[in-house]
């Protein structure tokens, strides 16, 4: 892609959506809801932050990752985009697996007791039974499972984004390109989601990331990837986006207090096929696409330009995702037995972990191939010797 088409307010949606993520994380030590290290005492303004954080950041990775398809797409083959999306997804998913994600097991069975030891004694028993918050499994992808969730949707759906750049495929794009510009039609993209979400949840109660029991979340996030490839196929569809952005804030604000009140006052219905729990899926996942529609048009509007900041951190952003729950978790079991205030506590994680994420990478992960091969990042460019470079100059 050149840089005359590149996107760059979708880099940007890219990496904000990335650092939310990270203080995402870093809040969960002291939000009310269950997490591998707690701290002793919650707190709710960061429950709060974290309440609202859940309700975009993975769609909008998802929509973000079918967006980047599109481009792909657009300069390799279908074999050579799976090829691409191996080395890109699955190697840093098994590298994680064996590297990254059994420390923070380690730290967690430590802290709960579950386990005495150093961590050399306890990685073979990181391969003893899946995963569980209360023990005794331990072999997990953690929060590796979106590059497991996006290879497998990236599969799944592959015929269909072939299909879309075909003559037959561009016809199709047409009608809907037709469907988009009338007013409101944007908002009834939630449908397909709703009906995953509402039909396939009481079969799929899990919603664990583990694949294979959490298919409602996995197809809803496949309708995610779609829409941010169909979006990238003509520009008039992202137009009706950033048309249609306040519309979109509104009712996204208008969805979130609801959705808060609901979660606040304990009303919201058990999973199942009530008509409480599947107007309860309507308005979740209109408040998703909401917020994801208010941040694609506003960055669209305010965002389309590049800076160093940006080319930096482009690169960065998938070596960061990979490390950021390593490091996290590492500081925050410190942190977190320190005897301060909880928000120095949280400012502590997210100061220490983000210097640290970033210090791995500069000095270690962006320094090899071997190591930009392990965490999904294409291989250094090949020096041109001074020799190579006058002869260049001499052809041109």
């Amino acid at each position: 892609m050149s840089n005359s088409d590149r996107r760059y307010d979708l880099d940007w949606v890219r990496v904000i959506t990335i650092i939310v993520v990270f203080v995402f994380h870093c809040g969960r030590f002291f939000d009310f809801t269950q997490w591998h290290l707690k701290n002793d005492q919650l707190y709710f303004p960061i429950d709060a932050f974290n309440f609202f954080a859940n309700l975009w950041q993975m769609p909008l990775l998802f929509l973000v990752s079918g967006a980047a398809a599109w481009f792909s797409l657009g300069t390799r083959n279908a074999g050579r985009f799976v090829n691409e999306r191996v080395g890109r997804l699955l190697v840093p998913l098994a590298f994680g697996i064996l590297v990254i994600v059994p420390p923070q097991v380690y730290f967690e069975r430590i802290y709960k007791h579950q386990f005495d030891g150093s961590f050399i004694a306890f990685y073979p028993h990181f391969f003893q039974g899946i995963y569980s918050y209360l023990g005794p499994g331990n072999f997990s992808w953690h929060h590796l499972w979106f590059l497991a969730y996006l290879f497998v949707i990236t599969l799944i759906v592959l015929p269909l984004l072939v299909y879309l750049r075909s003559k037959k495929g561009r016809d199709l794009i047409d009608r809907l390109l037709s469907f988009s510009s009338k007013p409101g039609a944007i908002f009834v993209y939630i449908l397909p989601m709703w009906l995953f979400l509402a039909s396939l949840q009481p079969l799929f109660p899990g919603g664990e990331q583990n694949l294979i029991y959490d298919w409602a979340f996995v197809l809803n996030y496949l309708c995610y990837f779609v829409y941010g490839y169909l979006f990238c196929t003509d520009r008039r569809l992202w137009d009706t986006v950033e048309k249609r952005r306040y519309i979109a804030l509104v009712l996204a604000l208008a969805a979130s207090t609801a959705i808060a009140y609901l979660e606040l006052s304990k009303s919201i219905p058990s999973i199942g096929y009530s008509a409480g729990r599947i107007g309860v899926m309507g308005l979740w996942t209109l408040c998703n696409w909401c917020w994801i529609l208010t941040f694609l048009g506003f960055s669209r509007k305010c965002l389309s330009f590049s800076n160093r900041f940006l080319k930096y951190a482009s690169k960065a952003v998938l070596p960061f995702y990979i490390l950021h729950h390593l490091v996290i978790m590492s500081v925050g079991y410190y942190v977190i037995q320190w005897n301060i205030p909880v928000l120095a506590k949280y400012v502590s994680i997210i100061a220490i972990s983000f210097v640290l994420i970033m210090l791995i990478y500069e000095f270690i992960v962006k320094r090899t191939n071997v190591t930009r091969f392990l965490f999904g990042m294409r291989q250094k460019p090949k020096a041109i010797k001074p020799a190579e470079a006058r002869q260049y100059r001499d052809f041109r």
